[in-house]
């Protein structure tokens, strides 16, 4: 692997504290640019991204978060209320950043327009749930090209998932249409920290190896 490719890496962080500092529309067309250079299923690249940078709009977001949280401590016992209290907090970091930015994907159907009625029901399901994750996939690829672009055009950011427990709520301040999912929220602006590096699980814990009875070790 080359030094190149090392630094861009290990370079990428999660940032949740962020400079009181607008970022630029170019510097975000130029950060999509690169984040859009990712592969799709098919190249039908079925992303599209909101960017928020108007500050009401992502603070509505963080309360609608916010409601979401307090919602399920409500059903929650005193042990585990206080686990996810910390936990939740998470979910509207966000807040604090200058620009959020909402990547959602909506499949493309192809072979399920295809196949006719008389396909096995259970069948026409699993080609359904392919397209779905197919679109979910390329997207998220689109979105790991963001967090390692991030860094080398000066910006930090985070991607965060639990603030869709609000998804409704947020797909309707964000005008997401229907047919479209709302996959996670970015946080992305100039940081004000300097993250240490996290662990990482060793390779070899994380690998199961299929090999055949030639395989080399």
């Amino acid at each position: 692997m080359s030094s190149t490719i090392e630094t861009v890496f290990s370079a990428r962080r999660s940032v949740r504290r962020f400079a009181d500092r607008p970022v630029e529309r170019a510097t975000l067309e130029q950060l999509m640019q690169l984040a859009t250079t990712a592969p799709s299923a098919s190249n039908k690249q079925p992303w599209r991204f909101v960017i928020v940078r108007d500050r009401a709009v992502i603070r509505a977001m963080a309360e609608a978060v916010r409601g979401e949280v307090a919602a399920v401590l409500a059903h929650m016992d005193e042990s585990g209320r206080e686990a996810f209290r910390a936990y939740g907090e998470y979910f509207t970091r966000f807040e604090a950043a200058p620009c959020v930015i909402a990547p959602t994907c909506r499949p493309t159907p192809i072979l399920s327009q295809l196949v006719s009625a008389t396909i096995d029901p259970a069948l026409r399901e699993r080609v359904i749930a392919m397209e779905r994750t197919s679109a979910t996939v390329s997207t998220a690829l689109a979105m790991e090209n963001l967090l390692l672009a991030a860094p080398q055009l000066g910006l930090g950011a985070s991607a965060l998932t639990g603030p869709l427990l609000a998804a409704h709520a947020l797909r309707e301040l964000l005008r997401v249409p229907g047919s479209w999912e709302l996959l996670a929220l970015i946080a992305v602006g100039y940081p004000d920290e300097e993250p240490r590096k996290t662990e990482r699980k060793p390779v070899d814990a994380v690998l199961r190896w299929i090999d055949g009875d030639d395989a080399n070790d």
